[in-house]
């Protein structure tokens, strides 16, 4: 219909284009019009007109305020404050010429919605129109006006002086990368916007008071005035000029008062609505449902009032049910509420596959992915959810500590696995999984000695160890008991810190080596470009770093690597030999990081019998070495070196197997067996000034 409309009459919506094309125009109009009837006679039925839009427009204001996300999604409301107290106040005097000019002629003299308004709320009764004319005035005035303008000025006052500190939040969260360079920017803009959004409000609110004792003084002018004319050039009784002008002055005043009531409520709420996001019914339904205890104790009170004998029973029994019925029902309206969020927050969070989707996106696999259950959905929903933050901070504590940013580890929900379940994988590769509780804390025994406490009995998904799941009031009995205690977070970002060291290697892909490469400074790039490809190729400089990485050896100190591999390189193009280098020339590093409080390097050497044992055993088959130990003496001194590394690893202090150069590489493949974790070092890697304590033999 609307479509047949338009092509019927063009020209109406070619008028409404043209309008819309020029609204800064309208709008200067609009304002020129205004200041116009304050110089200008308006005939009754155009004062009509103009008290009807100042209706009309102070009710769309309330409603705007009322249904408004937060405050400064209405940041033009002090512009659009002053353009109503203007408008109220021109209507005013335009009717207070017609009242005072025409007044004699009637109560219709001014106009019919003054008429209507005086017939309508007061009856044509001056003396109950005066009384509901002053308890507006004084709502409007003492109560609501002046409470707006107090909030409007502890806002002002409060905002600007939060200022410094909200800015150093948003540097800070920026330095943690926990936000972009945008995401910054957005919030340096937004609060440039409230602070001067809140500093408007303290001054607009005035034109408010001011609205309501000009309504109140052109309303005694008009009431005195008009009985002064009616009686001393109208040629009126002094009984017939007080009730034709009473209920003129009294019915204009009403007209002007109750958008200005409209309007201070907008602006009450606006001011008042604080850091409540969405609109007010929303803010308010959603926290009275948070509390459904209160709710459910008003209902039992009105429930008792309802059987007081001498109270009507019916309203309070009415009452009690609402209430009742409001306890039980908005929880749980609300955790649907928060579930639907939460899956169309994760929906548009993830890749949408479609047919245009190149193939080679579906193929791609991620480097480290961590993937949860569905009762799991909630920690990872959101940008600065305390999961999601967590993982962001893990990534730059791993670049400060190993020299090379860890690729996005992608987070998402599954719907393959079980609710509480999560999996880590690392390029496509399953490496650890494991179940956590939603809202509820992991206490750990480290001993297995602690006394048994209630909860759900389970193992910690890092290092295995015996745990029970406990309600968060536990939490400080448990610890009296010996019992470390972490939250849900903290379980999941510490299995995922151990997965990532555990596969350090494998992540220093070549795209990340080519960024690293890039990223050093101009007088490396020299360096770069004689060592790569002339000596050693990207592949092998890679193998090389990745064989540090494997170890845990931080190749944050780049350009002293890249040293040693240069003075490695011309004599030698095994990756085994090189990389004993680099290791020598990071002796310093390496001690420094085994190194315990009392400042000593804790080793563990071998007996002479196992070196010469792997001396022998060791084939030069030209650059290579092969092991040829047979396997009863492997078997013999991994047996052997068992007790010894688990006695230093109850120990607690840091230590290192100390062997020769010529075999540490392969006593470290043995060791692996047994401890992981153990560094293994050469004699060559002992800085000279660095104090060395042996604390056992194998």
């Amino acid at each position: 219909m609307s479509e047949s409309f338009v092509q019927r009459f063009p020209s109406l919506d070619q008028l409404g284009r043209d309008g819309m094309r020029h609204r800064d125009i309208w709008f200067a109009v609009g304002i020129v019009f205004m200041l116009t009837i304050l110089f200008l006679p308006v005939p009754a039925w155009g004062l009509d007109v103009g008290l009807a839009i100042s209706v009309a427009f102070s009710v769309l204001v309330l409603m705007v305020a009322l249904w408004i996300n937060k405050p400064l999604d209405f940041s033009s409301f002090p512009t659009i404050l002053l353009v109503a107290t203007m408008l109220r106040l021109s209507l005013n005097i335009a009717s207070t010429r017609l009242i005072l000019s025409n007044g004699h002629e009637g109560p219709e003299a001014a106009g019919h919605v003054i008429s209507g308004f005086s017939h309508f709320v007061i009856g044509g009764n001056f003396v109950i129109g005066i009384i509901i004319f002053a308890i507006l005035v004084t709502v409007n005035f003492l109560v609501i006006t002046k409470g707006a303008t107090r909030v409007a000025e502890v806002a002002a006052r409060f905002t600007l002086d939060a200022i410094p500190g909200k800015q150093m939040a948003i540097d800070a969260d920026l330095s943690a990368g926990l936000i972009d360079d945008k995401q910054a920017q957005s919030r340096r803009l937004e609060l440039e916007q409230e602070s001067s959004f809140f500093g408007s409000m303290d001054g607009a609110s005035k034109f408010v008071r001011g609205d309501a004792i000009a309504g109140l003084i052109i309303t005694f002018i008009n009431l005195i005035g008009g009985i002064l004319i009616g009686v001393a050039q109208k040629d009126l009784s002094f009984s017939e000029a007080a009730h034709v002008y009473s209920i003129l002055s009294v019915g204009d005043g009403l007209v002007s008062q109750i958008p200005a009531l409209i309007v201070s409520l907008a602006a009450g709420l606006l001011v008042t609505k604080g850091g409540n996001k969405g609109s007010a019914d929303q803010a308010l339904l959603r926290q009275l449902g948070s509390y459904p205890k209160a709710m459910l104790v008003a209902s039992i009170l009105m429930g008792l009032l309802a059987v007081t004998p001498g109270m009507p029973f019916f309203p309070f029994l009415f009452l009690a049910g609402v209430f009742g019925g409001i306890a039980w029902w908005l929880p749980r309206h609300f955790e649907e509420q928060e579930r639907v969020r939460q899956r169309e927050e994760l929906a548009a969070s993830q890749p949408k596959v479609s047919e245009e989707t190149p193939i080679e996106e579906l193929l791609r696999v991620e480097d480290v992915q961590l993937e949860v259950g569905s009762q799991l959905v909630p920690l990872i929903v959101g940008e600065n959810t305390g999961l999601t933050a967590k993982v962001s901070l893990l990534r730059r504590r791993f670049a400060k500590q190993y020299g090379f940013y860890l690729p996005k580890i992608r987070v998402k929900d599954s719907g393959f696995l079980a609710p509480k379940a999560y999996e880590i994988s690392v390029q496509g590769v399953i490496v650890g999984r494991g179940e956590i509780w939603p809202k509820y804390m992991l206490a750990i025994d480290p001993t297995g000695t602690a006394e048994p406490l209630e909860g759900h009995e389970t193992r910690e998904p890092t290092f295995g160890l015996p745990a029970r799941w406990i309600s968060r009031s536990m939490s400080e009995r448990a610890e009296a008991k010996g019992y470390t205690v972490v939250d849900e977070e903290s379980v999941v970002i510490t299995h995922l810190t151990e997965v990532i060291k555990d596969n350090l290697n494998s992540l220093l892909t070549y795209a990340a080596l080519q960024k690293l490469l890039d990223g050093l400074d101009g007088d490396y790039q020299k360096l770069i470009n004689d060592l790569v490809p002339s000596q050693i190729t990207m592949a092998a400089l890679q193998n090389v770093l990745q064989n540090l990485l494997s170890e845990h050896i931080s190749i944050r100190n780049l350009p002293l690597i890249l040293e040693a591999i240069a003075e490695a390189a011309p004599h030698s193009r095994n990756v085994g030999l090189i990389v004993e280098h680099v290791r020598a020339r990071l002796a310093q590093q390496i001690c420094q990081g085994l190194m315990s409080e009392d400042g000593f390097v804790r080793v563990v050497s071998l007996q002479p019998k196992w070196e010469q044992a792997f001396q022998e055993h060791i084939e030069q088959q030209g650059e290579d070495r092969v092991f040829t130990m047979p396997p009863s003496m492997v078997h013999d001194f991994v047996m052997a070196v068992r007790p010894v590394i688990q006695q230093q690893i109850n120990g607690g202090e840091p230590f290192a197997v100390l062997v020769s150069q010529e075999i540490r590489t392969f006593v470290r493949s043995l060791l692996e067996r047994v401890s992981a974790v153990t560094p293994v070092i050469s004699h060559a890697e002992l800085h000279r000034k660095a104090p060395v304590k042996a604390v056992a033999q194998i």
